[in-house]
């Protein structure tokens, strides 16, 4: 079962739904059968809101499921405009198109997504409308010098972005109250100390309206004198709040509009104006009067998002042009201000033009999309694909950067809306790129009910004497009333009479303890998982409480009525665990069981117990199917071996054929086995074994394949000859030695002979006939 139906399902059924157009509301996914005859006994109306798989296993006929849609209608789809500067035709700015389309109805269905493409192409030659807002305290007076002659510089090169611009100038100080400024009639007159001459201090002032003549703006800046105050913020904020909401005044056209805010110190905002006793919240409103700010004594400094917004609402881009000391402020305050950028302006605002230039190439290269208020529970996404492929999705969805004159990018935006509005009419939104005067206009469209219910009968018949209105296939009952049938009043609910009707065979237990008892009618619980449902009139059945097998309810083969298991065909059993098929249970050779055993629910039992596995086919203690054949084989082709005496009684159980050459596997078209065996002559018998219709048959070569006997002369005649050789060879080999020996022994008696020594003395037995006596006494005298 698809999980993702099972979420689904399980939304639509807990809604608990009683009409469709409640069902509708819930999931885009849930769809209502309209069916007058869908719900089964013990079901309650609300089972008719389902995820529209559900109702198609349900038997709901596909075309009375009511599921409207949601639909997106191009109202107004203007193409870009495709212009280019060298092209002498002049376009009025109302003629451009920037984004595509302008205006689209959508119909939404609560919880389905609508989505549309827009397009944005940046026009080549826009026109542009910028307002120079220039700080006129004390500090900037090197300042003024340099703007003087900006007009001139500035559309020279601003020739090179647009043949039509236009440019203003405006200045501010600060509020003329204490402590902002000093108010001594002296000081009112010339705020400057020292030989400093200086105008009044004051607010803001539109010096020039938006103009195409620079030689006018150099003219008025020229007349520009520089005024003073005492603390260091200024009261910018008052003149950007004045720039941005005095259209008139200013001059302002539909264009791209550029606010340059030049200063080298900070900036005062909402609750600062207490120091000066001025309490009032700006009010947003124009308050020029002879091109003078009048009202800064009256209303206290705007608030930063106060700002923000009437910037946004004005389409107005602003390039804060600020000094080194004061970039870091400044660049905070740019990262609240969508659609503004921050320039490092020199001590002496010479780099100006630079500045103007790379923060409008910064401003135009970037494209950021903002919706107006969103109803209540109405959603929107975006999805950027900008240059290059590059795809944003999230805030980045937004917005698209680097984006030069004639690239087009694109965006996907989703609009959802996850509840129909409880006043059910149509909203407007509006959808414009930051900065941008065009805008998409967006008429969204709510589906709360479904088409059935406009053809619905009030005051039906068919619901209890006219107790409800008959619409979708089922009654919506009146005010007071319930049941299926609106046939009950709410005051009669809990009788004892109407429960008695909701217990079987007079029992205790109200709708089996699975439902509630509604007017006399069980209308069954729903399960957490809408594939289980309780049935029947006490709700006494269930489809999920039926045997399993294998974790599956009904084995996976059957499915589950009222507690019990109806089987697919090809099985049985009271958990449908029991297959029919005999398919698997067969053997290699093609027998059910290897013909020794049954085949139940798809699995063999085998009788013989020498056999087992899944087809009875493995034997661990056989022998094999030759060595168990041998001796019967043997006593039945050639009447010897061990059953000889025994043949007939144990070796009947197979057809014997005599044949010249066994058959070979591939001429059969059942299994077959060789056999080679030996007797106790050493003669081979072959034979061949199989079974075939469940007949066994047995094909034995007709001739035993015994070993030739031995020739005896030639084995006489060897043996003999084998002696003799032997013998000979015995006595060279002795007289080899022999004559070995003897040389051995003459070269020894040779060497003996040479070493002997013979003695020439006398005889050493031979004694003498003299004997010769000394005197001892004699001296020789």
């Amino acid at each position: 079962f698809d999980l993702r139906f099972l979420k689904i399902g399980s939304i639509c059924i807990k809604a608990n739904a009683q009409s469709c157009g409640e069902c509708i509301q819930v999931s885009e996914a849930c769809g209502w059968c309209t069916d007058e005859n869908f719900l089964t006994v013990g079901e309650s109306k609300s089972a008719r809101c389902d995820d529209l798989e559900s109702l198609k296993k349900r038997s709901c006929d596909p075309t009375k499921v009511e599921n409207p849609r949601g639909l997106i209608q191009i109202n107004k789809n203007k193409p870009v405009t495709i212009r280019k500067k060298d092209v002498p035709e002049k376009l009025d700015p109302e003629q451009i198109t920037q984004i595509q389309p302008q205006k689209l109805t959508l119909t939404l269905r609560s919880g389905e997504p609508q989505t549309f493409d827009l397009k944005f192409k940046r026009a080549e030659d826009y026109p542009i409308d910028l307002y120079y807002l220039m700080d006129l305290s004390f500090s900037m007076k090197d300042d003024l010098e340099n703007v003087k002659n900006l007009g001139t510089d500035l559309m020279r090169e601003m020739q090179v972005i647009t043949s039509d611009f236009r440019i203003g100038f405006g200045s501010f100080v600060e509020k003329t109250v204490m402590p902002y400024i000093s108010t001594t009639p002296a000081r009112l007159i010339n705020p400057c100390t020292g030989n400093q001459n200086c105008t009044s201090p004051f607010s803001y002032k539109n010096v020039l309206k938006l103009t195409n003549k620079g030689d006018e703006f150099n003219r008025l800046v020229s007349r520009q004198q520089i005024s003073g105050n005492l603390d260091s913020p200024e009261g910018g904020f008052d003149a950007i709040m004045q720039v941005a909401v005095c259209e008139e005044q200013i001059g302002w056209r539909n264009v791209t509009r550029l606010l340059v805010f030049s200063t080298d110190a900070g900036f005062h905002f909402a609750g600062d104006g207490k120091l000066g006793g001025i309490v009032l919240p700006n009010d947003g409103k124009c308050h020029l009067e002879n091109n003078m700010y009048t009202m800064s004594h009256y209303y206290d400094y705007p608030s930063i998002a106060h700002l923000v917004q009437k910037l946004s609402d004005h389409n107005i881009q602003t390039i804060f042009a600020v000094t080194e000391e004061f970039q870091p402020v400044y660049k905070e305050l740019k990262n609240l201000i969508p659609k503004s950028a921050v320039g490092t302006l020199s001590s002496n605002s010479s780099n100006v033009i630079k500045l103007i230039i790379d923060a409008y190439n910064s401003l135009s290269s970037e494209v950021i999309l903002e919706n107006g208020r969103l109803p209540e529970g109405v959603s929107i996404t975006y999805k950027s694909i900008c240059k290059n492929g590059v795809v944003g999705t999230g805030e980045n969805g937004r917005k698209c950067s680097n984006i030069s004159i004639g690239d087009e990018v694109s965006f996907q935006i989703s609009i959802e809306s996850k509840e129909c509005p409880s006043h059910g009419k149509p909203e407007v939104i509006t959808i414009k790129p930051l900065g941008f005067n065009e805008e998409v206009e967006v008429v969204l469209n709510f589906i709360c009910d479904c088409q059935c219910a406009s053809d619905g009968e009030p005051n039906s018949e068919k619901c209890h004497e006219g107790n409800g209105t008959f619409e979708c296939g089922a009654c919506k009952c009146n005010d007071g009333r319930i049941g299926r049938l609106c046939e009950c009043s709410k005051d009669e609910v809990r009788t004892e009479d109407l429960d008695a009707n909701c217990r079987k065979d007079n029992g205790t237990d109200i709708c089996s303890n699975n439902g509630d008892c509604v007017c006399g009618t069980c209308e069954c619980k729903k399960r957490e998982n809408p594939a289980e449902i309780y049935s029947g009139k006490y709700c006494e059945c269930d489809n999920f409480n039926c045997d399993r097998s294998n974790n599956k309810l009904c084995g996976g083969h059957g499915r589950c009525e009222c507690r019990k298991c109806i089987c697919d065909a090809n099985y049985t059993g009271s958990a449908c665990d029991c297959s029919l098929e005999t398919s698997t249970c067969l053997a290699k050779n093609g027998q059910i069981c290897n013909g020794r055993g049954t085949c139940e629910c798809g699995v063999c039992k085998c009788t013989n117990p020498k056999f087992q596995g899944p087809t009875c086919e493995i034997c661990p203690t056989c022998p094999g199917v030759c060595a168990e054949h041998k001796d019967c084989v043997q006593c039945r082709a050639f009447q010897a071996g061990e059953k000889k005496d025994t043949c007939q009684q144990d070796c009947s159980y197979f057809q014997l054929i005599k044949v010249a050459k066994l058959p070979q596997p591939t001429d059969q078209s059942f299994p077959l086995t060789h056999c080679k065996e030996r007797d106790a002559n050493d003669c081979w018998f072959y034979y061949t074994y199989a079974i075939r219709n469940d007949n066994k048959e047995v094909y034995v070569v007709e001739t035993l394949e015994c070993p030739p006997g031995p020739d005896i002369i030639p084995i006489v005649a060897g043996v003999v000859a084998g002696i003799v050789l032997i013998g000979l060879a015995l006595l060279l080999i002795w007289k080899l030695l022999m004559i070995i020996h003897d040389r051995r022994e003459f070269a020894k008696f040779e060497k003996e002979k040479m070493n002997a020594k013979w003695d020439t003395g006398e005889n050493p037995i031979y004694k003498s006939a003299v004997t010769t006596v000394v005197n001892p006494k004699y001296e020789g005298k």
